[in-house]
This record gives structure tokens, sequence and C-alpha cells, in this order.
């Protein structure tokens, strides 16, 4: 990797750096400034969009293009959701910018809102981060006493209101829809779309949903500019009129069996191999890496011999990851037992589903029971490919649910029995010598017994 400068980690570590006074010291909200002195909302999204900027949220979308499908000339209100959820395991980028740097958010978000014409905006915070509420919330009260929130925003004529909604602990609510009827006060129910938020969101009005390293970015694009982003990570592949390229500097979160876990920022791009090597210091106790989770469990795994692949939105794909998601990196040595790592995966995914999807409801339940009995020395060989099935055939890719948590519990099921099969078939076979072969119906009294 080249020489480079941390931008969205700058202020951390500062003494005091999530204090207005300190943040205005290092340069902070001079871009709002200049932002909301000479350029009109429609300048900044063009520039936004120049950018190549991807939503890191997890799917990667164009955030500009994601910002004109709002209808013009709304009578409004317009609203602004930041997405601070952060429930994937593994991730915890959001909350080291939200508790060392809130005012970059802030100011980020702001100028979002200027650019899609907001006139509220709501940052969702997950229930489990107290010292975010808190930071966060003395970040506004601050912004509000220096004109930076509130009505007519440094004599712009621009007005903005900021609150902050704290979720109830439940991973669903990381979808956007599902988001957005939690802050309505209702059951946290991903929406059947469309109508997308931008035409219907919070309160059935005109939404926004970005995620906090995403508005974290924008505040650097309005003061650097698109060209200085588009100058980092990787670009565009011509041969590939779907590839929107994977621009700017990204936030990698490193856990799992390596010497210094952390969150680390890179330009997208840079391979899992050096992640491993150059920030973590190395895999623990002198061992090898088997395999290493690239995005957060709901994206697969890489093996061993897979772990050069970069980091970035196009990849990943190639190995069969469903793609770059929160681009939290968890590393498993030799010692590992993929059996283990599937169960936790789908006993995770079990518990946070929301329920309203039949095949997903069903799909996940049942994959945690058969890791289960497999765990308990009652598994069959029959039972991989029944793993398979319910991976093949739950989640928004073949069509049978309406958000994406389904196919997130698909992909560790799909990686983990296709590139480890036979550590499966080996367990199977030692654990349960005299019935793994069966294929009969399990007798039910033998699932709740499970339980």
């Amino acid at each position: 990797m080249a020489e480079f400068e941390p931008v969205l980690l700058a202020n951390v570590g500062v003494p005091e750096s999530w204090t207005r006074r300190v943040y205005e010291q290092r340069g902070g909200y001079q871009a709002l400034r200049r932002v909301l002195k000479q350029m009109s909302p429609e300048e900044v999204v063009e520039l936004v969009k120049a950018s190549g900027l991807r939503g890191r949220g997890g799917a990667g979308f164009p955030t500009g293009v994601k910002w004109t499908f709002l209808p013009k000339d709304h009578p409004g209100p317009v609203y602004f959701c930041v997405n601070a959820d952060e429930s994937e395991p593994g991730t915890f980028n959001n909350r080291i910018l939200m508790e060392e740097d809130p005012h970059q958010v802030i100011e980020g978000t702001i100028i979002s809102a200027y650019a899609t014409g907001a006139s509220v905006v709501y940052i969702y915070l997950r229930y489990e981060y107290p010292l975010c509420l808190k930071r966060l919330q003395q970040a506004i009260d601050e912004c509000y006493e220096a004109g930076y929130l509130g009505r007519d925003i440094l004599g712009s004529g621009f007005s903005l209101d900021m609150y902050i909604h704290r979720g109830a602990a439940a991973y669903i609510c990381g979808e956007e829809t599902g988001l957005i009827e939690s802050i309505e006060g209702k059951r946290a129910w991903p929406r059947i779309k469309p109508p997308f938020p931008a035409v219907e969101g919070v309160f059935r009005k005109p939404t926004v949903v970005n995620n906090v390293e995403t508005v974290a970015c924008v505040k650097h694009i309005a003061q650097r500019g698109a060209e200085w982003f588009k100058s980092i990570g990787v670009p565009a592949d011509p041969n590939n009129p779907r590839d929107a390229g994977s621009y700017g500097p990204k936030l990698y979160c490193l856990s799992g069996h390596v010497n210094r876990p952390g969150c680390y920022e890179a330009p997208l791009g840079i391979t899992c191999r050096e992640l491993i090597d150059r920030f973590g210091q190395g895999v623990w106790k002198g061992r090898k890496a088997k395999a290493a989770v690239p995005g957060g469990i709901s994206m697969g795994l890489l093996t061993a011999e897979e772990l050069d692949t970069p980091l970035d939105f196009g990849s990943l794909q190639k190995v069969g990851c469903l793609g770059l998601g929160t681009a939290a990196v968890v590393v498993m040595d030799e010692t590992t037992s993929m059996i283990d790592y599937l169960y936790n995966c789908c006993r995770f995914f079990a518990h946070e589903s929301c329920g309203q999807c039949t095949p997903c409801r069903e799909g996940t339940a049942w994959a945690l029971r058969i890791m289960q009995r497999i765990r308990s020395g009652r598994g069959r060989l029959v039972d991989l490919d029944i793993l398979l099935e319910i991976g093949n055939t739950i989640g928004i890719i073949p069509g049978t649910t309406i958000c994406g948590l389904a196919d997130g519990a698909a992909w560790p099921l799909k990686n983990a029995i296709g590139k480890f099969r036979q550590e499966f078939e080996d367990y199977i076979r030692r654990t349960n010598p005299q019935g793994y072969q069966q294929t009969e119906p399990v007798p039910a009294g033998e699932l709740l017994s499970l339980h």
C-alpha cells in the first residue's frame, strides 16, 4: 500500500477530540461554511455523484445517485436518517467515529441534509452505545449553541433540526425500512419496496437513509473535492459497465485471532492479507490463518488461499462472498472449528430474524436446529445438502424475502460448507459413526430434545 494519510480517523487520539472547540481548532465546520455560502444543494449532489462515493453501510449503493431519487419540488418535509445501528458482528467503525469525532459525523450530516433538502435529521443509534449517545448529544447541543443547527444556519436561510433516536437492540433495524418503522414507534418489520424510502419513508414522507461513515466521507468530499476522493481506492473496470468503482478511504475493523485488533483506515482495495499482516501484525500465537470473514458474518468467508483478495466492492464476489459489507474482518486461526463458526452464525441469524417472511423465519430456525444436531453428534451427511438447499432458497437474491437478512444468513452456510465440506463430513463421520449415512427424516422428538 502506498503512503496514505488518514482523514476519517485524523482526530482520533487527540485530547478531547469529541468537543466542538477541538474540532474547530482542527478545521472543523469550514467545509459546512463554504458549502452554505458558495454551493447550491444541486451542486452538492453533483459533487457527491462525481466523487463515486458508495454507501459504507453494507450495500455499497452510489450515494449521490441515491439522493437523486427524491421527488423534485416536493412540498416537504423531507427527512434524513443516519443509520448508526451498527449491529453486524465484528463491526465497530461507526462507534469509533461517534465516540471520538462526533462533530465530523454531524458536519457531514448537515451538508448531506442541505443537499437533499431535509429539514429534520434522525440519528438512529444502537442501544448498546451509551458513550456514543452522551457524546453525540453533547455535540448536537454545541452545534445549536454555535448556530450550526436550528433556524437560518449561519445566515444561509437553511434550517435543520437533529434528534437522536435510540434503537431497541435489534439487528433488523440496520435495514433502512426496518429502521424507519422503528422511528415511527412500530415493530421494526422491513417494508415491501417499492415505494422506496426516497418516495415514502419516515411518516410516509421522502427520506434518505445513509450510514455514519458515509456522511463522514461527505464532509471530506465537500472539503477536498471529488477528484481527491477518486484518487484513492480502485477505479471502475472500463470493461464492466456495472462496476461503479471502489473509491475513497475506508474504515476496516479487524478482530479475531490477530496480534493487534482494532479499527484501521486504508484505501479501498487493500488485500485481506495486508490488513492482517500490516495492521493486525499477523495471526496470534505464531499460528496460521485458516479463514477470515471479510465484511461481517453476513458476507461469508475467505479461505487461507483467498486472503490476497482485495477488500473492495467488486473483488470479493469473485471468490464467492456476498460483498464487502461493513469491511469488518474477523480472522480465524488454524485451530478454529468451522462447525463452531457456522453454528454461531446460524444462532445469530435465527435470533435476529424479525419473523415477517416465512422463508427467513423458518429457514434460519431450521438451519440452527440442524447445526445443533450436528454439534451434538447426531449429524448426517445429508444434512449438509439440506443446509445448502436452505442457503440457496432464502433471501432477496432468490426472491423469497422482503429484506436481505436472509441472504446474510445464507452466505455463511454456502461458504462454510462449500469451502470446508471435507471438515464437516469428517466431523459428522467421527461423531456419529453409526448414523451418518441415514437419510430418513429425523423424528420430531429428537429435534425437540435439542432445546
